[in-house]
């Protein structure tokens, strides 16, 4: 018993039955309730990326310029995706059921919904190292085509073959979550814009594979670096330390209205915008972070310095007490 979440256009899973596939078998889904919500295939969503990036590159006028991001239909992708993770999420959380996702091949809008559902309903996907074995689970060891689909520049203007932001479009929705629920992920946006540029620079192993079998062809493991090596070394990780992280146990249940979903303008307009007040505000917030730690630390060792002093002190009296009692009797 469950449900079976189609991302596929409805016309696409007729098309294919008609050959004879492209569904679960009734009879061995009986019990399982089905539902559509369409999802945009890779070239759909690359057209949308390369009239965004054109949008966030022309602000010559304003006017223009909110005209031509709302007619990429980004930010409506954006809406989409968020949606259908919140579905899944609340089938599973509320409804304690089971949820089978398909998609057209298993490794695009497949994985962009279940990693998204389960950052909403497990905390652990919110921590770094948690995150990271997500995207490593679900994105690399599951068949997500990295060297297809990231071909050439996120910024290039390539529609052919099979280039799509499908890795994009999952950290800008975690991105938008981390703007909701700024307290429940260890992690700031530098780790997620770190992860969007080594996506694309072939600079780490980690991305530049479709799959594992090509991995072990190329023996990737001796002849490249792992991505993570790098991320988890103390001073890289230090820079991706969410100074407002409280762990939060409960889902997350965000707003996907229109209104809610914004710009990620530190990562699409960063060659843009003068980004350094914000960078010097952080800057200054975590100096004084770092000093309110370190403020805490001194008061947890005088209150233990206290309670040593208390538990000499009482047992001294506790001596001078059993001293005085023996001279009595002794007396």
């Amino acid at each position: 018993k469950g449900w079976i979440l189609d991302t596929r256009h409805p016309n696409v899973v007729k098309l294919a039955q008609s050959k004879g596939g492209g569904c679960e078998p009734e009879q061995h889904y009986a019990l399982w309730k089905r539902l559509h919500r369409h999802l945009d295939k890779h070239t759909v969503l690359q057209e949308s990326f390369m009239k965004f990036i054109d949008a966030c590159i022309d602000q010559s006028e304003k006017d223009r310029w909110l005209s031509k991001l709302e007619n990429s239909n980004w930010l409506l992708h954006v809406k989409e995706a968020l949606t259908v993770a919140c579905i899944v999420a609340q089938t599973i959380d509320r409804e304690e059921t089971s949820v089978l996702v398909h998609g057209s091949d298993g490794w695009d809008t497949t994985l962009l919904v279940t990693s998204l559902a389960q950052v909403l309903l497990h905390p652990d996907c919110r921590t770094i190292t948690g995150f990271e074995a997500l995207i490593e689970r679900e994105w690399i060891q599951a068949g997500h085509q990295f060297r297809s689909r990231c071909a050439r520049s996120a910024f290039g203007k390539s529609s052919r073959g099979q280039e799509s932001p499908l890795f994009t479009l999952f950290l800008d929705c975690t991105w938008q979550l981390l703007q909701q629920f700024a307290c429940s992920f260890e992690f700031n946006d530098t780790l997620l814009i770190q992860l969007f540029e080594h996506t694309y620079s072939s600079k780490f192993g980690t991305f530049i594979f479709n799959n594992e079998k090509e991995k072990t062809k190329y023996n990737a493991v001796k002849k490249t670096v792992s991505l993570w090596s790098y991320f988890n070394r103390p001073e890289i990780l230090r820079t991706f330390l969410n100074p407002f992280y409280e762990p939060n146990l409960n889902v997350l249940w965000p707003s996907v209205a229109a209104q809610s979903i914004i710009l990620w303008r530190s990562l699409y307009l960063r060659f843009y915008e003068n980004q350094i007040p914000q960078q010097e505000a952080w800057d200054e917030y975590l100096i004084i972070k770092e000093k309110e730690l370190q403020l805490r630390s001194y008061v947890n060792k005088l209150r233990q310095e206290l309670l040593e002093l208390e538990r000499k002190c009482t047992e001294k009296n506790s001596n001078m007490i059993k001293m005085e009692k023996d001279s009595i009797t002794t007396a």
